[in-house]
C-alpha cells in the first residue's frame, strides 16, 4: 500500500503552538505507507478537538538495526532533533513527537506539502560553481564522466547546515530538504542523529572552513546555556538520547563556537551520503 494523495495540514502550521498537542493527542489513523523509506514510515492523519493534520508515523517496531545505533533509538533521535531545532529560534524541523500510535510507540511528525520547483541542487558540468551556488565535490555520472555537485547558497540551508554540525547529522540527503511555497525549508529524517562519535555526512558541505555568521555564533552561544546540566533544552535530551551523547553535543557546540568556522570533513567516516538524494 502506497501513501495516498497528501491531505493538506487542515489550517495547522508548522508555528502553532497547538501542533505539537494535535500530534501527541489526536486520533492516529494510517492512510498508506510511504515505500521509499528505509524504515517503516507511515503516512497518517491525526484529529483531535475539530482540527486535522497529515503527519508521518514512525513505530520504533519498523526501525531497521543498525550497527553504529542502539536499537529502538532513532524515534527519540527525530524528537531530539526537533527539539534543538526549536531551541535555535530557526524551526528547520518539523513538529515532532514520541507517542503511541497504531504499531505501538513511535515519531509523529507533522507532514510537510512542498514545492517541487525549488532547486537546491544541481549537478553542474563545470570545475567551479557558478555565483549563488556553492561546491559539494565531483560526483560520477556514468561512462567514466564526472560532474560538480552543488548547492545553492542559501540562508536557509546554511542555519541548516549549523544545526546538523550540532546534532551530528549522519544523513543528509537532497531529499531530506524540503522547501515550501511559503519559502520555508524545512529537515527531516533524523534518525542517525546524536551519536557520540562524529558521524557527519552530509551534502551542505558548502560552507566547510568559512566563517559562521554572526547570526550563528549568537544561536550556538544559546544553545550552549540551553545545554547546561539544569537548561532546559538539557533535560528534554536527558529522556531521549545517553548521557554520553548529551555530553558530545555539548561538546561539538563548544567546538563550534571555539574554532568560529563551520565544520570540514573530518577523514574518519564517508563525507556524503549515498546515495546523496
Amino acid at each position: 500500500m502506497s501513501a495516498p494523495e497528501r491531505i493538506p495540514p487542515g489550517g495547522v502550521t508548522t508555528d502553532d503552538p497547538a501542533s505539537a498537542e494535535l500530534l501527541a493527542r489526536g486520533e492516529l489513523t494510517v492512510r498508506g505507507r510511504i515505500r521509499d523509506a528505509s524504515n517503516a514510515a507511515l503516512y497518517c492523519t491525526v484529529a483531535y478537538e475539530g482540527r486535522e493534520a497529515a503527519c508521518v508515523y514512525k513505530p520504533v517496531a519498523g526501525e531497521r538495526p543498525l550497527w553504529d545505533f542502539p536499537d529502538g533509538t532513532l524515534a527519540q533521535r527525530e524528537v531530539a532533533a526537533y527539539a534543538v531545532s526549536e531551541a535555535t529560534g530557526w524551526g528547520l524541523v518539523p513538529p515532532t513527537v514520541l507517542r503511541e500510535g497504531p504499531h505501538g510507540e513511535g515519531m509523529c511528525q507533522l507532514w510537510i506539502e512542498t514545492a517541487p520547483e525549488s532547486e537546491l541542487l544541481a549537478l553542474v558540468d563545470a570545475e567551479e560553481p557558478e555565483p549563488g551556488w556553492k561546491a559539494i565535490g565531483f560526483a560520477e555520472v556514468g561512462e567514466g564522466r564526472t560532474a560538480l555537485l552543488v548547492h545553492v547558497d542559501d540562508e536557509r540551508l546554511r542555519r541548516l547546515a549549523v544545526l546538523d554540525a550540532v546534532i551530528n547529522n549522519a544523513d543528509r540527503k537532497g531529499g531530506h530538504l524540503l522547501p515550501t511555497a511559503e519559502g520555508r525549508l524545512y529537515g527531516i529524517d533524523h534518525g542517525v542523529t546524536f551519536n557520540a562519535e562524529n558521524k557527519l555526512r552530509t551534502l551542505l558541505w558548502g560552507w566547510a572552513g568559512e566563517p559562521l555568521t554572526g547570526e550563528a555564533v549568537e544561536v550556538l552561544k544559546g544553545l550552549r546555556t540551553a545545554l547546561e546540566p539544569a537548561g532546559r533544552l538539557a533535560l528534554t535530551l536527558g529522556v531521549l538520547i545517553t548521557p554520553a551523547e548529551l555530553d558530545a553535543t555539548r561538546a561539538r557546540t563548544d567546538a563550534l563556537l571555539e574554532a568560529g568556522t563551520h565544520p570540514e570533513p573530518s577523514g574518519d567516516w564517508p563525507a556524503i551520503p549515498w546515495p546523496p538524494v
